[in-house]
């Protein structure tokens, strides 16, 4: 396994901790757009949204351009590191995701169902709101490798309180088929806990450069603390256990191989591997990608998040 440079290590870990952070059927080559270019649609900043399980944050949903004009009701694609997908002024160096872009482009193609987003922000508790608890099963020598786990008091956030109010204030499908979580790095891994802990809910989880170690802490990763080869165990092991049986929900994965990202192909082959030998099938039930030369930042996940989109929301 590659072994970073401590500066190199702890620069990727920023970028993946600080607050302001982070097509199927013929369309499988990610596009490597120049820049998103002007947002389409229409933003509504639902403010900072308390809660009685978590932080307060801040919401902004995304409304396609033919929202207004009709009365369909649309598909809904939760989005964590919400700050970094629409708006360059808040986004992480400037960098969006582009996400309104890319799923106006797909849906005028006729290739992802008409879908809304809703950008969940994050906070100063991201390391341990996106930390997954898996169930309880993390012995309590491993539970400080991003500080004592507070994601399920998220989740409990997103699906008690936030989609509910989503569901009522937007025409939105609320349905497990019609419904999606999405994020990158430690927002991939909160992604898969949700579809494991909420199956009636989410009928997809979008985790793109799955970061398997857990811990943010640019040292223990420097160090390949074994610790951490334990953490990512014991979350396979809480996949094959708690992921939806081949055929009830859709997963996708991927990884760059330049900076954090190439730490995790290793841990990622052993993921897909379990998922193959679980009975899902690659393409159908899941779908795992890497991509050569890519980095771990939102230009890189705006470059392939296409492919993403379109597996998990095909009409």
């Amino acid at each position: 396994m590659m072994t970073l440079t401590r500066r190199t290590a702890l620069a990727c870990l920023a970028v993946a901790t600080l607050p302001g952070t982070p097509a199927f059927a013929g369309a499988l080559s990610p596009t490597a757009p120049d820049g998103p270019g002007p947002l389409p649609g229409r933003l509504v900043d639902m403010g900072d949204m308390a809660s009685a399980h978590a932080k307060a944050r801040r919401v902004t949903v995304w409304l396609p351009p033919d929202y207004d004009a009709s009365q369909d009701r649309y598909a809904v694609l939760y989005m964590h590191d919400g700050q970094n997908l629409f708006d360059a002024a808040t986004a992480y160096g400037g960098q969006t995701w582009g996400v309104g872009q890319h799923l106006t482009r797909l849906m005028a193609a006729g290739t992802v169902k008409p879908t809304m987003v809703v950008g969940i922000w994050n906070t100063d508790l991201r390391s341990q709101e996106y930390a997954p608890n898996l169930d309880g099963r993390l012995p309590a020598e491993l539970q400080g490798l991003a500080g004592s786990p507070l994601s399920d008091g998220y989740l409990r956030f997103v699906v008690e309180e936030l989609k509910p109010a989503v569901d009522a204030r937007f025409r939105t499908r609320p349905a497990r088929a019609d419904t999606v979580v999405m994020g990158s790095s430690m927002g991939g891994l909160i992604s898969l806990y949700a579809l494991c802990r909420y199956p009636q809910v989410f009928g997809g989880a979008g985790a793109l450069s799955t970061h398997w170690l857990v811990s943010t802490q640019g040292d223990l990763v420097n160090a390949h603390d074994p610790r951490l080869d334990r953490v990512a165990a014991l979350f396979r092991d809480y996949l094959r256990d708690r992921l939806p049986r081949p055929g009830d929900g859709k997963v996708y994965f991927d990884h760059g191989t330049i900076n954090l990202d190439s730490l995790y192909g290793p841990y990622q082959d052993k993921v897909d591997a379990q998922m193959r030998a679980q009975g899902y099938r690659e393409d159908v039930d899941f779908m795992t990608r890497v991509y050569p030369g890519a980095d771990h930042n939102e230009a890189s996940w705006r470059a392939r998040l296409d492919v993403p989109l379109g597996f998990l929301l095909a009409r």
